[in-house]
Protein backbone atom coordinates (compact mmCIF):
# COMPACT_ATOMS: atom_id res chain seq x y z
CA UNK A 1 0.00 0.00 0.00
CA UNK A 2 1.65 3.34 -1.14
CA UNK A 3 -1.48 5.91 -0.77
CA UNK A 4 -4.81 6.23 1.61
CA UNK A 5 -6.63 5.42 -1.60
CA UNK A 6 -5.03 2.04 -2.30
CA UNK A 7 -7.42 -0.81 -1.56
CA UNK A 8 -7.62 -4.50 -0.73
CA UNK A 9 -9.68 -6.70 -2.63
CA UNK A 10 -11.77 -8.39 -0.70
CA UNK A 11 -12.96 -12.20 -1.54
CA UNK A 12 -16.47 -11.27 -3.70
CA UNK A 13 -13.98 -8.89 -5.93
CA UNK A 14 -15.02 -5.35 -4.18
CA UNK A 15 -12.25 -3.19 -3.43
CA UNK A 16 -11.68 -1.53 -0.15
CA UNK A 17 -9.65 1.44 0.52
CA UNK A 18 -7.06 -0.02 2.94
CA UNK A 19 -7.24 2.75 6.08
CA UNK A 20 -11.19 3.59 6.94
CA UNK A 21 -12.14 6.31 9.57
CA UNK A 22 -13.65 5.02 12.43
CA UNK A 23 -16.56 6.95 14.41
CA UNK A 24 -16.84 4.65 18.06
CA UNK A 25 -17.89 6.84 20.58
CA UNK A 26 -18.03 9.64 18.13
CA UNK A 27 -21.27 12.10 19.48
CA UNK A 28 -23.21 12.67 16.76
CA UNK A 29 -22.01 16.19 15.88
CA UNK A 30 -18.15 15.25 16.53
CA UNK A 31 -19.11 12.07 13.63
CA UNK A 32 -20.54 14.59 11.43
CA UNK A 33 -17.46 17.16 11.48
CA UNK A 34 -14.96 14.49 11.46
CA UNK A 35 -16.51 12.70 8.73
CA UNK A 36 -16.16 15.56 6.70
CA UNK A 37 -12.67 16.68 8.14
CA UNK A 38 -11.50 12.86 6.87
CA UNK A 39 -13.24 13.24 3.54
CA UNK A 40 -10.73 16.64 3.11
CA UNK A 41 -7.74 14.53 4.19
CA UNK A 42 -8.58 12.39 1.14
CA UNK A 43 -10.06 9.30 3.37
CA UNK A 44 -12.76 7.57 1.19
CA UNK A 45 -13.40 4.54 3.52
CA UNK A 46 -16.10 5.60 6.51
CA UNK A 47 -17.06 2.93 9.33
CA UNK A 48 -20.05 3.08 11.62
CA UNK A 49 -22.49 0.79 13.23
CA UNK A 50 -25.96 0.97 14.63
CA UNK A 51 -25.08 0.60 18.08
CA UNK A 52 -22.57 4.06 17.66
CA UNK A 53 -25.83 5.84 17.40
CA UNK A 54 -24.39 8.18 14.73
CA UNK A 55 -25.57 7.07 11.73
CA UNK A 56 -27.44 10.23 10.53
CA UNK A 57 -24.49 12.14 11.58
CA UNK A 58 -22.18 10.10 9.84
CA UNK A 59 -24.61 10.19 6.35
CA UNK A 60 -24.74 13.80 7.24
CA UNK A 61 -21.01 14.48 6.98
CA UNK A 62 -21.00 12.00 3.98
CA UNK A 63 -23.68 14.41 2.25
CA UNK A 64 -21.90 17.70 3.20
CA UNK A 65 -18.67 16.65 2.09
CA UNK A 66 -19.37 16.88 -1.70
CA UNK A 67 -17.96 13.49 -2.90
CA UNK A 68 -20.34 11.40 -4.79
CA UNK A 69 -21.50 8.52 -3.03
CA UNK A 70 -20.12 5.94 -5.24
CA UNK A 71 -16.85 7.29 -4.48
CA UNK A 72 -16.80 6.16 -0.67
CA UNK A 73 -16.96 2.73 0.89
CA UNK A 74 -18.98 2.91 3.66
CA UNK A 75 -19.39 0.26 6.11
CA UNK A 76 -22.14 -0.03 9.25
CA UNK A 77 -22.80 -3.00 11.62
CA UNK A 78 -26.06 -5.12 12.74
CA UNK A 79 -26.82 -4.71 16.88
CA UNK A 80 -27.41 -7.91 18.85
CA UNK A 81 -30.78 -6.99 19.75
CA UNK A 82 -31.71 -7.18 16.25
CA UNK A 83 -31.26 -11.05 15.47
CA UNK A 84 -32.64 -13.28 13.45
CA UNK A 85 -33.78 -13.34 9.54
CA UNK A 86 -36.69 -10.87 9.48
CA UNK A 87 -35.15 -8.46 12.35
CA UNK A 88 -32.11 -8.60 9.95
CA UNK A 89 -33.69 -7.41 7.05
CA UNK A 90 -35.58 -4.53 8.72
CA UNK A 91 -32.60 -3.58 10.62
CA UNK A 92 -30.58 -2.96 7.38
CA UNK A 93 -33.17 -1.15 6.08
CA UNK A 94 -33.12 0.87 9.32
CA UNK A 95 -29.22 1.52 8.77
CA UNK A 96 -29.91 2.70 5.08
CA UNK A 97 -32.60 4.98 6.31
CA UNK A 98 -30.26 6.59 8.99
CA UNK A 99 -27.56 6.70 6.70
CA UNK A 100 -29.81 8.38 3.86
CA UNK A 101 -28.37 6.02 1.11
CA UNK A 102 -29.32 2.99 -0.95
CA UNK A 103 -26.83 0.30 0.34
CA UNK A 104 -23.63 0.10 2.50
CA UNK A 105 -20.46 -1.14 0.97
CA UNK A 106 -20.30 -3.85 3.97
CA UNK A 107 -22.66 -4.96 6.40
CA UNK A 108 -21.23 -6.56 9.41
CA UNK A 109 -22.17 -9.27 12.57
CA UNK A 110 -21.23 -6.82 15.36
CA UNK A 111 -21.09 -9.83 17.77
CA UNK A 112 -21.70 -13.27 17.56
CA UNK A 113 -24.61 -14.87 19.55
CA UNK A 114 -22.03 -17.32 21.51
CA UNK A 115 -22.69 -20.35 23.98
CA UNK A 116 -22.23 -18.79 27.04
CA UNK A 117 -25.36 -16.45 27.01
CA UNK A 118 -27.67 -18.63 24.46
CA UNK A 119 -27.34 -22.40 24.09
CA UNK A 120 -29.25 -22.40 20.90
CA UNK A 121 -26.25 -19.45 19.74
CA UNK A 122 -25.18 -21.30 15.69
CA UNK A 123 -28.90 -21.09 15.02
CA UNK A 124 -29.26 -17.66 15.89
CA UNK A 125 -26.28 -17.00 14.03
CA UNK A 126 -27.30 -19.03 11.09
CA UNK A 127 -30.61 -17.30 10.86
CA UNK A 128 -29.24 -13.85 11.40
CA UNK A 129 -26.83 -14.89 8.30
CA UNK A 130 -29.59 -15.89 6.15
CA UNK A 131 -31.05 -12.04 6.26
CA UNK A 132 -27.44 -10.58 4.82
CA UNK A 133 -27.22 -12.88 2.37
CA UNK A 134 -31.10 -12.16 1.69
CA UNK A 135 -29.83 -8.12 1.66
CA UNK A 136 -27.17 -8.92 -0.62
CA UNK A 137 -28.91 -10.60 -3.07
CA UNK A 138 -31.57 -7.65 -3.33
CA UNK A 139 -28.51 -5.46 -3.92
CA UNK A 140 -28.77 -3.49 -0.46
CA UNK A 141 -24.87 -4.75 0.52
CA UNK A 142 -22.17 -5.17 -1.85
CA UNK A 143 -19.73 -7.37 0.40
CA UNK A 144 -20.99 -9.08 3.87
CA UNK A 145 -18.70 -9.82 7.03
CA UNK A 146 -18.26 -10.06 10.83
CA UNK A 147 -17.10 -8.09 13.56
CA UNK A 148 -15.42 -10.05 16.62
CA UNK A 149 -15.55 -13.71 15.85
CA UNK A 150 -13.60 -16.24 16.59
CA UNK A 151 -12.78 -19.63 14.82
CA UNK A 152 -15.73 -21.56 15.91
CA UNK A 153 -18.18 -18.97 16.04
CA UNK A 154 -17.00 -18.81 11.78
CA UNK A 155 -16.98 -22.57 11.99
CA UNK A 156 -20.30 -22.53 13.08
CA UNK A 157 -21.75 -20.68 10.60
CA UNK A 158 -20.06 -21.86 7.63
CA UNK A 159 -21.98 -25.13 8.32
CA UNK A 160 -25.19 -23.21 6.82
CA UNK A 161 -23.83 -20.37 5.21
CA UNK A 162 -24.52 -19.97 1.30
CA UNK A 163 -22.35 -16.80 1.28
CA UNK A 164 -19.06 -16.70 2.93
CA UNK A 165 -18.00 -13.79 5.11
CA UNK A 166 -15.48 -11.21 3.54
CA UNK A 167 -14.34 -9.58 6.65
CA UNK A 168 -13.60 -10.27 10.25
CA UNK A 169 -13.55 -6.75 12.07
CA UNK A 170 -11.08 -7.51 15.22
CA UNK A 171 -9.88 -5.48 18.10
CA UNK A 172 -6.20 -5.38 17.40
CA UNK A 173 -2.82 -3.08 18.25
CA UNK A 174 0.23 -3.15 19.46
CA UNK A 175 -0.12 -5.08 23.05
CA UNK A 176 -3.67 -7.32 21.39
CA UNK A 177 -3.01 -8.73 18.44
CA UNK A 178 -4.95 -11.83 18.18
CA UNK A 179 -2.30 -12.94 15.96
CA UNK A 180 -4.14 -16.77 16.02
CA UNK A 181 -7.15 -15.37 14.38
CA UNK A 182 -5.46 -12.78 12.72
CA UNK A 183 -4.02 -15.92 10.48
CA UNK A 184 -6.96 -18.28 11.02
CA UNK A 185 -9.29 -15.38 9.70
CA UNK A 186 -7.17 -14.51 6.80
CA UNK A 187 -6.53 -18.23 5.80
CA UNK A 188 -10.20 -18.27 5.54
CA UNK A 189 -10.11 -15.77 3.07
CA UNK A 190 -11.53 -12.80 5.46
CA UNK A 191 -9.89 -9.82 5.02
CA UNK A 192 -9.18 -8.24 8.65
CA UNK A 193 -9.79 -5.00 9.86
CA UNK A 194 -8.47 -3.63 13.11
CA UNK A 195 -10.84 -1.71 15.40
CA UNK A 196 -9.42 0.25 17.76
CA UNK A 197 -5.45 -0.12 15.84
CA UNK A 198 -4.60 2.72 18.58
CA UNK A 199 -4.87 0.76 21.06
CA UNK A 200 -8.22 2.62 22.82
CA UNK A 201 -5.70 5.77 23.12
CA UNK A 202 -4.04 3.68 26.07
CA UNK A 203 -0.67 2.70 23.62
CA UNK A 204 0.27 6.68 22.82
CA UNK A 205 2.11 7.39 25.78
CA UNK A 206 4.18 3.94 25.97
CA UNK A 207 8.05 4.30 26.41
CA UNK A 208 8.70 1.41 24.14
CA UNK A 209 6.36 2.49 21.13
CA UNK A 210 7.37 6.25 21.88
CA UNK A 211 11.34 5.65 21.33
CA UNK A 212 10.38 3.06 18.13
CA UNK A 213 8.19 6.13 16.93
CA UNK A 214 10.26 8.91 17.29
CA UNK A 215 13.58 6.45 15.51
CA UNK A 216 11.48 6.97 12.36
CA UNK A 217 10.73 10.46 12.66
CA UNK A 218 6.59 9.51 13.25
CA UNK A 219 4.24 9.88 15.80
CA UNK A 220 3.01 6.48 17.88
CA UNK A 221 -0.71 6.80 16.13
CA UNK A 222 1.63 6.65 12.85
CA UNK A 223 3.61 4.03 13.70
CA UNK A 224 0.27 1.60 15.01
CA UNK A 225 -1.21 2.60 11.19
CA UNK A 226 2.02 1.56 9.66
CA UNK A 227 1.99 -1.79 12.09
CA UNK A 228 -1.19 -3.35 11.18
CA UNK A 229 -1.02 -2.28 7.52
CA UNK A 230 2.03 -4.28 7.20
CA UNK A 231 0.41 -7.17 8.98
CA UNK A 232 -1.85 -6.61 5.70
CA UNK A 233 -4.89 -5.56 8.52
CA UNK A 234 -6.83 -2.76 7.59
CA UNK A 235 -7.17 0.00 10.76
CA UNK A 236 -9.87 2.02 11.56
CA UNK A 237 -8.28 5.35 13.39
CA UNK A 238 -10.83 7.10 14.76
CA UNK A 239 -9.77 11.02 15.86
CA UNK A 240 -12.13 14.13 16.02
CA UNK A 241 -9.33 16.41 15.74
CA UNK A 242 -8.49 17.65 12.86
CA UNK A 243 -4.81 17.56 12.72
CA UNK A 244 -4.80 14.06 13.88
CA UNK A 245 -7.26 12.72 11.77
CA UNK A 246 -4.43 14.34 8.75
CA UNK A 247 -1.62 13.01 10.70
CA UNK A 248 -3.09 9.15 10.78
CA UNK A 249 -3.18 9.64 7.20
CA UNK A 250 0.29 10.28 6.60
CA UNK A 251 1.71 6.51 6.77
CA UNK A 252 3.07 5.53 3.16
CA UNK A 253 6.46 7.14 3.55
CA UNK A 254 8.14 5.15 6.21
CA UNK A 255 8.58 1.28 6.77
CA UNK A 256 8.73 -0.47 9.68
CA UNK A 257 11.73 -2.55 10.32
CA UNK A 258 11.29 -6.60 10.41
CA UNK A 259 13.33 -6.29 13.95
CA UNK A 260 10.85 -4.05 15.12
CA UNK A 261 7.57 -5.66 13.21
CA UNK A 262 8.83 -8.65 15.68
CA UNK A 263 9.60 -6.38 19.09
CA UNK A 264 5.96 -4.98 18.69
CA UNK A 265 4.63 -8.61 18.32
CA UNK A 266 6.50 -9.39 21.61
CA UNK A 267 4.69 -6.86 23.59
CA UNK A 268 3.10 -7.60 26.66
CA UNK A 269 -0.58 -6.87 27.48
CA UNK A 270 -1.17 -3.18 26.65
CA UNK A 271 -4.70 -1.25 25.72
CA UNK A 272 -6.77 -3.98 25.71
CA UNK A 273 -9.89 -3.43 25.88
CA UNK A 274 -11.61 -5.96 28.15
CA UNK A 275 -14.25 -6.78 25.75
CA UNK A 276 -14.60 -11.04 24.85
CA UNK A 277 -17.02 -12.39 22.29
CA UNK A 278 -17.90 -14.98 24.94
CA UNK A 279 -18.42 -12.32 27.42
CA UNK A 280 -20.49 -9.88 24.73
CA UNK A 281 -23.78 -8.79 26.56
CA UNK A 282 -26.65 -10.99 26.50
CA UNK A 283 -29.08 -10.42 23.50
CA UNK A 284 -32.68 -9.50 23.47
CA UNK A 285 -35.10 -12.55 23.74
CA UNK A 286 -35.03 -14.37 20.75
CA UNK A 287 -37.87 -15.97 18.54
Amino acid sequence: MKKLTDCFTLSNGVRIPCVGYGTWQSSKEDAKNGVIKAIEAGYRHIDTAAAYENEDAVGAGIRESGIKREELFVTTKHWITERGYDKTLRAIDASLKELGTEYVDLYLVHWPCVESRNPDWKRVNADTWRGFEQAYRDGKIRALGLSNFEKKHVDALMETAEIAPTVNQIEFHPGYTQMDNVRFSQQAGMLVEAWSPLGNGMVLNDPFLTEMASRYGKSVAQLCIRYALQHNVLPLPKSVTPSRIVQNTQVFDFEISAEDMSAIDSMPLLGFSTYLPEEAPADALYD
